[in-house]
């Protein structure tokens, strides 16, 4: 039998993990490693993975499983196949132990581990990410907000511009300039003076910079193809972005499915992640959004 979860106990093992996997990456850092493709969405930052993600997996495994015995915890990890056991237990890791890794295996910045604990119905109940460039680590467990490096972190408006951070892919989107010009626009209407649009690597790293730099937002277009994010590329920052009392939805406004059926892939209704409600409403209530 699995004992009461104690989600203080589960998020020391998470951070542990993160950092674990981290001195696997910074210890490839430099060196070259070897690519492989896997099947993904129509993205090529999908369908890269290296044998750093893998042995960066098993260094979190090598940490989390104790507490998936001790707790009957269920687990969704991006290198490894669905079992499906997400759906029947109470509560499940969900763990991406390189996002980014497109980035990461080109030299440049933007990779991430990210960790989440999430619950059956889909709600997430710890967010753990680590940056091993910046040597950051974030993470929050439910209702009790959000720590860096230790230290309890607020949302703080740093810029008189409004950061919209998106993935590579997106520049190839025929909506792209569309968009920037509606956030533009919203940017104005919110008092500021633009936009800066940037791409910072992996889809955590592009909502937490997004969330340090504010006000700032992360956005991505439903699709009907596969891709556009998968479960364990949100279920961390999900919980940040909630604990931080920003604003995390699909481009509708309805919470995010992070214990989907149908796919892992969360290109059906997109995603928001904004620094606050305001300027997510801002964005949904744009001619972009409802025309």
């Amino acid at each position: 039998m699995s004992l009461v979860l104690d989600l203080n106990e589960l998020a020391q093992c998470a951070l542990h993990a993160a950092q674990a996997a981290g001195n696997v990456i910074q210890g490839f850092c430099g060196r070259e490693v070897e690519v492989f493709s896997k099947k993904g969405g129509d993205s090529l930052a999908s369908q890269v993975v290296t044998e750093v993600d893998r042995k960066a997996q098993d260094a979190i495994l090598e940490v989390l499983r104790p507490s998936m015995d001790l707790y009957n915890l269920a687990l969704l990890t991006e290198e490894s196949e669905d079992d499906g056991s997400r759906f029947e237990k109470e509560y499940f890791w969900c763990i991406d132990p390189l996002d980014g890794t497109l980035a990461f295996s080109e030299g440049e910045n933007g990779y991430a581990v990210s960790i989440g604990l999430v619950a059956r119905d889909g709600f997430p109940q710890i967010g753990v990410i680590y940056d091993p460039v910046s040597e950051v680590l974030w993470h929050a467990v439910k209702g009790q907000g959000v720590k860096r490096n230790g230290q309890h972190w607020k949302v703080t408006d740093r810029h008189d511009t409004l950061t919209f951070t998106y993935d590579r892919s997106f520049e190839a989107h025929p909506q792209f300039s569309s968009l920037c010009h509606t956030l533009s626009e919203v940017g104005r209407e919110l008092g500021l003076k633009g936009i800066e649009a940037l791409q910072y690597g992996g889809s955590v790293m592009n909502a937490m910079h997004a969330l340090e730099n504010g006000p700032g937002c992360h956005l991505k277009l439903p699709k009907p193809e596969e891709g556009g994010g998968s479960l364990w590329d949100y279920a961390a920052t999900a919980c940040i972005y909630e604990e931080a009392g920003a604003w995390v939805t699909d481009v509708y406004g309805q919470r995010l499915e992070l214990n989907r059926r149908e796919s892992t892939f969360m290109n059906h209704r997109g995603v928001l992640y904004a620094v606050d409600q305001e300027l997510a409403t801002t964005i949904t209530k744009s001619p972009f959004f409802t025309q």
